[in-house]
């Protein structure tokens, strides 16, 4: 007889069940923390710490040196700018201004000889012109068609064959004796007065604020630089110090290499950009300054010229607003007055004797010009035009020969302000010159020699 299991079947165990496969693959740990572990795990031990270090203080050399250079290269950069496009962009929108009054004062001249105008006066006229035209197409070919400048370009390549085409209509007349010659001579400095000379005016503006901006850029100080060299510093001497309590060891030749290499980039960079920086304020304040109040004395001057040869012009046809007043005679005190201003501020900035003399003798020459023109204007009053004539435009004794002495030493300042400047910027661009290609190469070198340096603590453990 079977049996039974003791225990019954009511007793009797069930073989136990796998448990139901849910779908779902082993969760396993992620890649970033499978390397946190690895990374603290290393952290434990001295030479995994040492790995670390050496890891970081390589970067951290690396960066300084890569932010160096591209800091100083935008710095390099504006002041690249400021001697080879904004400054010389600059001078010739002063020239281009200087050029058009000049002509302005010279049709004026020409037009009170007489039919027949002296050649030099017409020579003069032509290379007035043409050197406003020459100007005016290679500013055109260095600005960009959005901003200001262009505009103002654009409006004075369109009004300049209106000005001469007025120009050559008044010789043409006052060829033939026609008294319609003075309309258009009047209309004609009406067109340079109100809407040529103002938009040279504003293309200098816009041309000098570049300048500024440029000078701005290029001056500014380097912070990121400076912060992360002071940083790596701290980071190597720190290293060096826990080497020396760790070992008992002074030096470390890799960690002293590398140490070296960043003071000297450290110290490169702050010298340097100081230099650059002084150098470039001084072509500001002491070049373009000066150049800028010089520029705006000369073109105070034509334009009284023009306006005093108009005053004989005019006869007294063109009054002021509220009628009371010669219109020529009233813009010709009013640019004598800013003359005298203009020459006191050129002065007062001059910092040596080649810069102070020029603007003396100008200064002088502006009160004999006024004395002179005092008389012609007398003997104008007592009706002797050709009196008048003659000591406005005469060769000897006249307002125009103290108007050209007052020429001749403006443009002898500007040229030595203009000196100036270009010796103060190529200085201070100088400085700047090869230290961002110095500071990679010199990191290179500090990143390099702190691994090497750290490997050599490393080689003790093995």
């Amino acid at each position: 007889m079977t049996q039974l299991p003791q225990g019954g079947p009511q007793t009797q165990r069930a073989p136990e069940q796998a448990p139901a496969p849910t779908g779902l693959p082993a969760q396993r740990p992620g890649s970033w923390a499978v390397q946190s572990r690895r990374l603290r795990a290393v952290a434990t031990t001295e030479p995994g710490r040492l790995q670390i270090i050496g890891a970081v203080l390589a970067l951290l050399v690396v960066a300084f040196g890569a932010v160096t250079a591209l800091e100083i290269s935008q710095r390099a950069s504006a002041a690249d700018d400021v001697v080879g496009r904004s400054q010389p962009l600059s001078a010739d929108a002063a020239s281009i201004y200087r050029s058009l009054a000049d002509a302005d004062t010279m049709a004026a001249g020409g037009f009170l000889a007489g039919a027949q105008e002296p050649k030099a006066v017409q020579e003069q006229y032509r290379k007035d012109i043409e050197e406003a035209a020459r100007l005016l197409v290679k500013a055109s070919a260095n600005t960009d068609s959005s901003t200001s400048s262009w505009q103002e370009i654009t409006t004075l390549n369109e009004l300049l064959p209106v000005y001469t085409g007025l120009i050559e209509r008044a010789r043409a007349n006052n060829r033939q004796g026609l008294p319609l010659g003075g309309a258009y001579l009047r209309y004609a400095n009406q067109k340079m007065t109100n809407e040529l000379l103002p938009a040279a005016e504003r293309l200098y503006a816009a041309e000098t604020g570049r300048l500024d901006r440029d000078s701005a850029d290029a001056r500014r100080w380097p912070f990121l630089s400076l912060t992360a060299g002071l940083v790596v510093l701290g980071a190597l001497v720190w290293m060096q110090r826990r080497n020396y309590r760790r070992t008992n060891r002074v030096f470390n030749h890799g960690l002293l290499v590398a140490t070296a290499a960043a003071s000297v980039v450290l110290l490169w960079l702050a010298v340097g950009h100081t230099v650059a920086r002084t150098e470039l304020r001084s072509a500001m304040t002491q070049g373009q300054e000066s150049l800028d109040v010089l520029n705006n004395a000369r073109i105070n001057s034509l334009k009284a010229r023009a306006n005093e040869n108009l005053t004989l012009v005019a006869r007294g046809a063109v009054l002021t607003a509220d009628g009371s007043a010669d219109q020529y005679e009233t813009d010709y005190t009013t640019g004598m007055k800013a003359l005298r201003e203009q020459l006191k501020r050129a002065e007062q900035l001059a910092d040596d004797a080649r810069g102070s003399a020029p603007v003396a003798k100008a200064a002088e020459s502006v009160t004999e010009w006024q004395d002179r023109h005092r008389t012609a204007r007398a003997t104008d009053d007592k009706g002797d035009y050709d009196g008048a004539l003659k000591q406005i435009i005469g060769e000897e004794d006249s307002t125009g020969q103290s108007f050209q002495q007052v020429d001749t030493a403006l443009r002898t300042a500007l040229a030595h302000e203009q000196g100036e400047f270009t010796a103060a910027a190529e200085d201070g661009r100088g400085a700047l010159r090869g230290l961002a290609t110095g500071a990679a190469a010199l990191a290179v070198l500090g990143a390099v020699a702190a691994i090497l340096g750290i490997n050599r603590r490393l080689s003790e453990y093995r």
